[in-house]
């Protein structure tokens, strides 16, 4: 459950120290993404939202960090860290948050729709739960092309009281997916507290017996922790074909997205503590510091370069252009963007 140690897990034990190392880089470069990317939203520079995912690190690095080439991840709106994570540039998301031509998604979705297919990545969804039967639906693909893969699906702790999600658990177990579902629960849905927002006895993930479903708990502010359990599931998606739902407990330092106060329902020292504590980059750097893995000067060079590729992305950014106009009627079927339907003279699509 949430504060086993995992330190001596096979999955932690078989990392090398430059994998080590790899894993609090892409940390820290999350982290210094988000930060650069409030001072872009301060400037008046993104429209709509921007669903940071400051605090929450160790959950899509230490995730991600176990996927394989059949290996597919789903996302809710709070999606830039999953993006680093598998390896999405900086300069492609900064871009998009602005909506640029030179974005990952062309300018069209912004900061809760980054997309990239070739490093099995479909998306970040805005609609709560919405990804879930999604994410049911790439596993399902998955076994019916007997491939030895699985879908991370990930959401947030308000959308376990969605009908989708439910439905979603539901097919999962009945026609043995190889899926994992992944509840980041941060603790509020919105700005509603998890005790004022759902109904639960002692974990959230719980509710998958109610599936006949396998679930466990975990410390989402501790990478060894997260890898180590979300390996289990895996291997059970990977062998079994059978799903799992993991509630990955973390915290995020800042609201629910940039509109929102957040001065109402936690207060100062609530999110103070977690960051002198709990910090999940902290723990991390100081695990490794005390493995004889990292050297200070190391982690002073990450964190310029990690600062200074923010930087330059947000500079890329402001210099790209925005999405031309006739580019409106573009990417909006497949279809049409290929041209491989017949058409008749009123331009009506005809499927054969």
């Amino acid at each position: 459950m949430p504060d086993a140690d995992h330190t001596d897990a096979k999955v932690n034990k078989d990392l090398t120290p430059e994998q080590k190392i790899q894993l609090y880089r892409d940390m820290v470069r999350i982290r210094r993404f988000e930060e650069r990317s409030v001072r872009v939203y301060q400037q008046g520079k993104i429209g709509g939202f921007l669903h940071l995912y400051i605090g929450q690190e160790a959950v899509a690095v230490g995730t991600v960090s176990l996927m394989g080439e059949h290996d597919h991840i789903i996302t809710a709106y709070r999606d830039h860290g999953h993006a680093l994570a598998v390896g999405m540039g900086m300069n492609e998301c900064m871009a998009e948050l602005q909506g640029k031509h030179t974005g990952c998604s062309k300018g069209k979705g912004g900061s809760m729709h980054f997309f990239a297919p070739d490093k099995n990545y479909w998306g970040g969804h805005g609609i709560v739960g919405g990804q879930t039967p999604l994410g049911a639906g790439i596993a399902y693909a998955l076994k019916y092309r007997d491939l030895k893969g699985c879908c991370l699906c990930f959401m947030g702790d308000g959308a376990v009281n969605q009908g989708a999600f439910h439905e979603a658990l539901n097919l999962a177990q009945l026609w043995q997916l190889p899926v994992v579902y992944i509840i980041e629960n941060n603790g509020y849905s919105m700005g509603t507290s998890q005790s004022r927002s759902s109904a639960y006895d002692d974990y959230l993930a719980k509710r998958a017996e109610g599936y006949n479903m396998a679930w466990d708990v975990v410390n989402g502010n501790d990478v060894y922790s997260v890898r180590a359990v979300t390996a289990e599931a895996m291997k059970r998606a990977h062998e079994k074909s059978e799903p799992t739902l993991l509630e990955i407990i973390t915290y995020r330092y800042r609201g629910h997205s940039m509109s929102d106060p957040d001065k109402t329902y936690r207060d100062k020292q609530e999110i103070q503590e977690y960051k002198e504590q709990k910090d999940p980059i902290t723990l991390f750097q100081n695990t490794l510091l005390k493995e004889g893995v990292i050297t200070e000067e190391q982690i002073s060079s990450i964190d310029k370069d990690a600062r200074k590729e923010a930087e330059d992305a947000a500079t890329f950014a402001d210099k790209s252009p925005f999405p031309p106009v006739e580019s409106i009627t573009e990417d909006i079927y497949w279809e049409e963007d290929n041209r491989t339907e017949e058409t008749n003279s009123k331009g009506t699509i005809i499927f054969e």
